[in-house]
């Protein structure tokens, strides 16, 4: 079973989020909350997007060799 490109690269952004959001855990400590907590929010907002366009590229180009197959 192959691991779907829609999949595995939010699943790394994700993982670069952790890391970064460790990195970044002494802005949080110094009282910046907004800006701690935005940078995660919009970070995440943008995976989901990104995720949903890779699963729509995927069906799309999917129905198309099912098209050329027939």
């Amino acid at each position: 079973m192959k691991i779907q490109r829609s999949t595995l690269i939010p699943a790394l952004l994700l993982v670069y989020l952790g890391v970064m959001s460790y990195i970044g855990y002494p802005e949080f400590e110094q009282g910046n909350y907004f800006y701690y907590f935005g940078v995660i929010g919009v970070t995440l907002l943008l995976i989901a997007v990104l995720h949903l366009f890779l699963k729509k590229r995927e069906r799309i180009h999917r129905q198309r060799q099912e098209n050329r197959g027939i």
